[in-house]
Order: C-alpha cells, then structure tokens, then sequence
C-alpha cells in the first residue's frame, strides 16, 4: 500500500510545526514511505529548540515522489549547497511542496520562476521583492502551479497534506484523517488564510471590542451603523470614526467580510439550502448573496459549495 515515496527535508531552524504536521497527516493514512533527510545526516535543531534526528544524508536520497520544504528561520540565509540540493531532487519529483516560508527556498533553486505561489502572510511581500518572477498570492491557504505547490505559514502545511491525501486517496480518508487530528475543519487551499476577526484589529475600547463580539455571533441582525452606534453608546459619526481608527477598517467593511465568512462556512459545512444559508449569514436573499460572492470571490455561492464543501 506504501508505494508513495515522500521526502521531507530538514536542516537547522527549520519550524518543527512544518515538519510534524504534514508527516502526521500522511503517517496517518499509511499510505505513504516517508523519509526525513539533513545536510550529512546530521541531526537538526528547529527553530524553537528541538531536535530532530534524520533518517538520512540528503545527499543519499534518492528523487521522491513527492518533495516536502519546510520553512522556518533557516531560510532567511540558506545554504547554497541546501538549495542547489532540492533543485536536483526536486527534477525527479512527481510534485515539489513547500510550507510556509520553504517557498524562498524553492524560490532560490528557480523552482518558482514564472508560478503562482504562497507563503506565511507576513512574508508574501518580502517573497514577491525577492523573486520578481514569482506571482505571489497572498491569500489561500495553499496554491497549486503545475507539479509545484505552496503553503502558508505552519498550520496550512497540515491543510496541505490532507490535500495530497484526498488527491491520492480520495476525500473520505482526508476527513477521517482530519477527525482523527480533531481538526476543526479541513480547510480547502482556496481559502483565506485569515478570517475576518483575524485580518482586523481588535479594537481597544470595551464597547468597540463587544459590537466586534456581537457582529460575528449575529451576522443576521441589523448591522448598519445606526444600530451598532446604539449598541456602543456613541453618535454614528464618532463610533464610525472610532471603529475605523481601532480596527484598522470601516463598520461596513467589517461587517462585509464576517457575512462572507459566515456564509462560506455554511456552505462548506452543512446541508442548508441557499436561500437559508442567504437569511442565517446576514444577506437577506440568494440574489445579495451571490453579488457579493461574485465581487469578493468570483465564484457563485452554488459553485462554491460545490468545490469546498467538506463532505460529500
């Protein structure tokens, strides 16, 4: 059943989270020969301290099915002869994947020239300054260009592996692996990798802090700025003006993107039909709905269902 050979490659400050997530993910199914491979064999200390014993010389490895790059600090300088190394194994792979800042590293042996990619939120900038020929996508979860594909920061590598299983196996094991890890949910590579309440700030006054609270739990309710001025005890024009200083964005934008958010996860994760999934999430009718599906997202709430709901 073993007859998907994987390698991940390790090296010092590498982000231990990139390494241990997508390999539990893929041990989990038992479907896969996964091997971890040092510069010299040697053993590795990550990022935050650990250490990691690998399984072999990376010069030893032989070309895997599919190449794993984790990110971590150990990128920020990289050692040429790491990188000229994954652009040779790299050659004799069926897919290349990086995690989260492991694409400067793909990057760097000219694996990224002319793609589509992704790293951690904070580093898409410097990624894009870096390597003007990479088209830097810094929203999804995870980003697939031909044989290659990238992650965002730590967490999304574990997102990553369940995709590489659901594409290799099928959906049903991807799921029960991720109710194994007690995953909240299977996030698929197309969405962001921040929700609403993440992408703002907190406001720092109490009463901002609660009408955020209560935005997210009743995207149903009236939202307009007349009704959450009242519920902050301040005229419309100051709780717009403090609303945008504290969080970083307008109460309509605020309120834009937690209904989009509500919308999309009870279409990823339930049986409701549209116009109910329309009323729940705040937008009224189907028809709201699918404009602002169509702005934000350039899919049809129904075409969205379709690719990432999180069952069958």
């Amino acid at each position: 059943m073993a007859d998907h050979s994987v390698l991940i490659v390790l090296f010092d400050g590498v982000q231990s989270l990139d390494v241990t997530g997508p390999l539990e993910v893929l041990a989990a199914s038992a479907r896969y020969r996964i091997r971890t491979a040092s510069p010299g064999g040697l053993p590795v200390r990550t990022g935050s301290g650990l250490g990691l014993l690998p399984d072999e010389d990376l010069a030893d490895a032989g070309p895997p099915h599919t190449l794993i790059v984790p990110g971590g600090p150990g990128t920020r300088q990289p050692d040429p002869e790491l990188v000229a190394r994954i652009g040779e194994l790299a050659k004799g792979a069926e897919r290349v994947t990086s995690v989260c800042t492991g694409a400067f590293l793909l990057a760097e042996a000219g694996l990224l020239a002319g793609r589509r990619a992704t790293t951690h939120w904070s580093m898409c900038e410097a990624l894009a300054h870096r390597y003007p020929d990479v088209t830097v996508d810094p929203d999804p979860i995870h980003v697939r260009d031909g044989r290659v594909i990238t992650s965002a920061g730590v967490t999304a590598g574990i997102d990553l592996a369940l995709a590489l299983v659901e594409e290799d196996h099928g959906r049903e094991l991807a799921l029960g692996i991720a109710r194994h890890l007690v995953m909240f949910l299977r996030r698929p590579g197309g969405q962001a990798q921040f929700s609403t309440q993440l992408s703002a700030q907190l406001a720092v006054r109490r009463p901002l802090r609660d009408v955020q609270r209560w935005i997210t739990e009743h995207p149903d309710a009236d939202l307009s700025v007349e009704a959450l001025a009242r519920r902050a005890s301040l005229s419309p024009r100051q709780f717009t003006r403090a609303f945008a200083a504290e969080t970083g964005t307008t109460p309509g934008r605020y309120v834009d993107g937690v209904r989009l958010e509500a919308a999309r996860r009870r279409l990823e994760d339930g049986d409701e039909g549209i116009e109910q999934v329309a009323r729940r999430s705040g937008y009224g009718t189907p028809e709201a709905m699918r404009r602002a599906f169509a702005r934000t997202l350039a899919v049809s709430p129904i075409d969205y269902r379709r690719r990432f709901r999180s069952r069958p």
